[in-house]
């Protein structure tokens, strides 16, 4: 054990010299709770908490209310978390937390003590694309959720009349992609023979308009119509509209331009809401749109996207709120949180070193540039556009920080910007994979109970027990550093 924290540790030659090594601050100095994952890293601990009692008991809350025909499964508490074990693996130990915390006494106790969780199910929600026809829907489509590059959209051809995909999106949402064409037959069958079919149930509407059309009258006309028929059947939803191929406009000009056609656009959606009023329907008084300038040659269309997406996902404010109390653990400078197909940014933490970044378009420059590396390694490895090319990633930059990226849960990456230091960079990743297990659930519950639903709970049971949910701790005195 000696000889192994030598290596790790080699003194400088002169040994009157000071050591420039980081020095870890001790356990008792960090304003952390009594965790659940506990990690020796060299004499140090990092704690993690977490506790999903509540987000059992506030599931089973839930599907006790809904139909039995649902689309998500009840999530069935674990028998395994309610018997104590010990569970033994490279001289660490794996035990259970005190018996009044794993029995279901115990977990009803702490549901009621801590705050209400709200849990949510599987979800469909039907987003519309629409546009002109040449407008650059199929195109952004494709870069986002089919991994294509830019240069490779020029193949794309019309789409005729819809494109419906069904995009899997963070487990437990399922995005129905409606690509309307964009032809003025097409818009007039939606508007009149298919109105109440296309239009009902709609969570997001995304409008695209062309920046070089030069019927821009005809354009806001249509986008009247269609956001009339969206207050009639969805007054829920929200829209988004794409000031598009942004690109083509000189610097200078582009925030002219982009302020004139959002006006232009906010004055259409009054005038479809009074349009809506003066028939007799129950349109809301007020429908706000967010407006973006896109382009598929740079990161601005990460940037809607993102947006657009971050609104959908289920279980998001449970996952910023543990994903923000990781990164206090670790102490890392920043973590991302990314969707794994289309690397958009789904939630992201700071800490206050972290939020002096001037770079406020990182986030989507980041999606932009991990994106273009997986097409790189897809072209020059042979292997599918849509496969995972990256597993591990690690960047250190001598004095000023160290970056990790590992895939993190079934459906998401996570980069972690960490300061500099050996010690806590390593300690950082290997608590990091620990946490990643219990995000596993919050990720996915309605997947995992649906699966043991099926009687298939068997592996998952198991990958569960293992993970430390629910009221497992990792313990040991090796402070030889070696994971478990």
């Amino acid at each position: 054990m000696e000889e192994n924290r030598a290596k790790d540790n080699p003194q400088p030659e002169d040994s009157q010299s000071p050591s420039l090594q980081l020095t870890p601050r001790p356990p008792e100095s960090r304003s952390l709770p009594a965790g659940l994952f506990t990690l020796p890293f060299r004499g140090r601990r990092l704690k993690y908490e977490h506790n999903v009692h509540a987000l059992i008991a506030e599931q089973e809350r839930i599907s006790a209310e809904e139909d039995s025909d649902d689309q998500g499964a009840v999530l069935p508490s674990d028998p395994s978390l309610n018997s104590p074990g010990t569970l033994k693996g490279k001289g660490k130990e794996i035990a259970t937390m005190a018996s009044e915390t794993a029995t279901p006494a115990g977990a009803s106790a702490v549901a009621a003590t801590e705050p209400k969780v709200e849990v949510r199910k599987l979800k469909k929600r039907k987003v519309l694309l629409m546009g002109k026809s040449g407008s650059g829907k199929s195109s952004m489509r494709s870069i986002i959720f089919s991994n294509y590059v830019p240069a490779d959209t020029r193949r794309l051809g019309a789409t005729i009349d819809v494109d419906l995909s069904h995009v899997k999106f963070l487990g437990n949402l399922t995005l129905n992609l409606w690509d309307c064409g964009g032809q003025e037959a097409f818009m007039e069958n939606y508007i009149n023979q298919q109105r109440v079919h296309v239009f009902s149930n709609v969570g997001v509407l995304i409008y695209v308009f062309d920046i070089e059309s030069r019927d821009v009258d005809r354009d806001l006309a249509t986008y009247v119509s269609v956001v009339t028929a969206l207050a009639q059947y969805s007054p829920s939803a929200k829209v988004f509209v794409l000031i598009h191929k942004m690109d083509l406009i000189m610097g200078a000009q582009r925030e002219q331009i982009f302020n004139e056609r959002v006006r232009l656009a906010k004055a259409k959606t009054a005038e479809a809401l009074q349009n809506m009023a003066a028939i007799g329907g129950h349109a809301p008084e007020r429908l706000e749109i967010q407006p973006f300038a896109t382009s598929i040659w740079d990161q601005s269309l990460y940037k809607a996207w993102s947006a657009i997406i971050h609104d959908l996902i289920p279980n998001l404010a449970i996952i910023e709120e543990e994903l923000g109390r990781l990164g206090t653990a670790i102490e890392a400078e920043e973590i991302l949180l990314y969707e794994r197909t289309s690397f958009l940014v789904i939630s992201k933490w700071s800490s206050q070193e972290g939020q002096r970044n001037p770079a406020v378009d990182r986030y989507e420059r980041l999606s932009n540039v991990w994106k273009t590396f997986k097409a790189s390694l897809a072209k020059y490895t042979g292997t599918s556009r849509n496969a995972d090319q990256i597993r591990d990633f690690t960047l250190k930059i001598s004095s000023l920080c160290a970056v990790f990226m590992m895939q993190f849960t079934t459906n998401t990456f996570i980069q972690v910007v960490m300061p500099p230091g050996e010690a806590r960079f390593n300690a950082a990743r290997l608590n990091t994979a620990i946490a990643a297990k219990h995000f596993e659930r919050l990720d996915s519950p309605a997947a995992i109970a649906g699966a043991s639903a099926k009687g298939t709970a068997a592996g998952k049971d198991a990958a569960a027990s293992g993970s430390g949910q629910a009221g497992m701790a990792v313990s040991g005195e090796d402070a030889s550093g070696d994971g478990p």
